[in-house]
């Protein structure tokens, strides 16, 4: 029986399925690739991920939105179009939240689906893969909805990172603060170490641990050229997370490739700037049949193991790399698809997890340690 007190809502999907629920949240329609993220915990950072640029999200925790919203851990002005859980908490209960998850959902215009069977949803984009889909609050019929789903663009071939770049540089000089901060210098004779961010969806605890790391960064947008780099004399050069198909960002190919094969200053990619980086060196990359988003996911190789967040649809076809250009250095344990890479004889590496842990696991912080040890052998 329909409880009338409840708003209807419905998802569907590209295949014809169709899950009937209940609304929260914003109303309206959102179209984009439906997708799921099994983490527990941390879904205000997850939510404001640039990385989910363009997608629905499914939680597969069951329940979301009892911590409610506070001002620090969002992570981007950027969101999911959509959200859907089998159960949100309009009761709140942390010390730090400041907003209910609700009204935050209305005021950032994201359509929420709560009431359906999300195991069931997952089962169907595990075996089936991640697809398109429509989310609604609006009376509209399945075929009008499939109609517009057909007509909706598919992920491959969507630069999405120039949609959530900054268009202007800016300075960033705040850290984070936890626990496992890094509170002095590696070096006492050394400068605070500049680099140069090239944004293509970077997450604000990214930047945040890169000064806490001993930094100061510059971010540029993702259309930056080779001349724009180098004018500001970076230690060392990043290339951050991001949404979309890297094979489509044809800027941030060709500027990887110049300055790998400049090859004098370190250089750090992240998720779609690891991408980014084998690309540069001759490799290609295909999509993951439902990607990887969550919060531990296995990484490693010769018997070390870090357990780390992910959220990327996309990977590097090993076969496709050089080994006199690039080794290999991290497997996803799960799947066996690549996980980090080194240039050989350069100061170069990148890994497809987040090391930044927002929100997630800390055990790939020691990767902005890497990253500033390359820059001060150098300095």
């Amino acid at each position: 029986m329909i409880n009338p007190y409840k708003k209807n809502a419905k998802l569907v999907l590209s295949n014809g399925i169709i899950f009937p629920g209940f609304s929260f949240g914003a109303s309206g329609t959102a179209l984009g690739e439906i997708v799921f993220n099994t983490g527990m915990t941390g879904y205000q950072e997850v939510i404001t991920d640039p990385s989910y640029f363009g997608q629905i999200l499914t939680f597969t925790y069951p329940e979301i939105g009892n911590t409610g919203i506070n001002n620090e851990d969002s992570e981007s002005n950027f969101s999911v179009k959509g959200i859907i859980v089998r159960n949100y908490s309009s009761n709140i209960s942390n010390w730090r939240s400041l907003k209910n998850f609700n009204q935050w959902l209305v005021d950032k215009n994201i359509i929420g689906l709560y009431g359906i069977d999300t195991r069931a949803l997952v089962k169907i984009l595990r075996s089936n893969g991640s697809m398109n889909g429509m989310l609604t609050t609006e009376d509209k019929t399945v075929e009008n909805c499939l109609k517009i789903i057909y007509e909706t663009p598919n992920m491959e071939g969507l630069n999405l990172a120039k949609e959530v770049s900054t268009k202007h540089q800016y300075l960033w000089k705040n850290q984070s603060e936890t626990v496992f901060d890094v509170r002095k210098r590696y070096s006492e004779k050394s400068n605070v170490l500049k680099i140069v961010a090239i944004d293509f969806g970077i997450k604000k605890s990214i930047l945040n641990r890169l000064v806490s790391h001993g930094c100061e960064v510059l971010v540029l947008p993702s259309r930056s050229s080779l001349k724009d780099v180098l004018s500001n004399n970076p230690d060392g050069i990043f290339f951050s997370n991001g949404p979309g198909d890297p094979s489509s960002v044809a800027e941030g190919i060709d500027l990887a490739r110049s300055l790998i094969e400049f090859g004098e200053i370190p250089m750090f990619g992240i998720c779609l700037g690891h991408q980014i980086f084998g690309l540069a060196l001759g490799g290609t990359t295909y999509k993951l049949p439902f990607g990887h988003r969550g919060l531990n996911h296995p990484c490693g190789k010769n018997n070390k193991i870090e357990i780390t967040s992910q959220n990327h649809g996309f990977a590097i076809d090993p076969n496709s790399l050089s080994n006199d250009k690039v080794k290999i250095t991290h497997y996803n344990l799960n799947d066996n698809t690549v996980a980090g890479l080194e240039v050989n004889d350069k100061p170069i590496f990148s890994v497809q997890y987040h090391p930044e842990a927002g929100p997630g696991p800390h055990d790939s912080d020691y990767l902005f340690k890497k990253f500033v040890s390359l820059m001060l052998e150098r300095c």
